[in-house]
């Protein structure tokens, strides 16, 4: 097996990205939130046609998975589970016919087949994955609450990641920088959100140890 012949490079790429998507994690730059648990927010008035449509499109979302895991980690899976379809497929026409697919039905068939697949592993994952991510609040709702800075170091123009717990407990994941542009924040720092931009939070650092925890 050649994953850089000609007729692998869709899945070579797609392996390429699923490890770029890897790093980003690990330095906090890859974390992209959905409302409504992975789910995007539809806001128009709809007549029944349109309701129809947008079932139609739920259940797609639903065979594939998508949103049953944080949005990353989901492409993550399809592209990791595209490229071994799409090997396994090339494999097999070489060993029934003598000659892979070519390389743009191959890419089409694994997509079209790697798409369910991921649907059916997506459902066990998400299972057994603590639920960090709710629609109980809004995310404006987490701006006065204490958190820490859990990866990398928060200054002016780059964000860290800090996990910040709502109300109810819940744990939220956000990208933050401190609100005054001369500070750093790092990670372990004790913070308090003040403020937010977009998906940026702004926060300072939380040097008074009296102060009553986050509830």
């Amino acid at each position: 097996m050649n994953l850089l012949a000609d007729y692998n490079l869709p899945f070579a790429a797609a392996l390429l990205l699923m490890l770029a998507l890897a790093v980003l994690q690990l330095v906090g730059l890859g974390d992209f939130e959905l409302d409504a648990d992975g789910d995007f927010d539809i806001d128009a008035d709809v007549d029944g046609a349109e309701v129809g449509h947008l079932g139609v499109v739920d259940g797609l979302f639903s065979l594939i998975g998508f949103g049953r895991l944080p949005f990353m980690m989901w492409l993550a899976l399809a592209l990791a589970l595209f490229a071994g379809v799409g090997v396994g497929v090339q494999q097999l026409a070489i060993a029934f016919f003598g000659a892979p697919l070519d390389v743009l039905l191959g890419a089409a068939g694994a997509g079209l087949l790697s798409l369910p697949v991921t649907g059916l592993v997506a459902r066990p994952i998400a299972a057994v994955m603590p639920k960090d991510e709710t629609s109980a609040v809004r995310t404006d709702e987490l701006v006065g609450r204490r958190g820490q800075i859990a990866t990398g170091t928060a200054r002016k123009g780059y964000a860290a990641r800090a996990q910040v717990k709502d109300r109810f407990g819940v744990t939220h994941n956000v990208m933050v920088e401190p609100h005054d542009g001369a500070a750093q924040l790092r990670e372990g720092d004790e913070i308090l959100l003040v403020r937010r931009e977009g998906e940026t939070f702004f926060a300072v650092e939380v040097q008074d140890r009296r102060l009553a925890p986050a509830e």
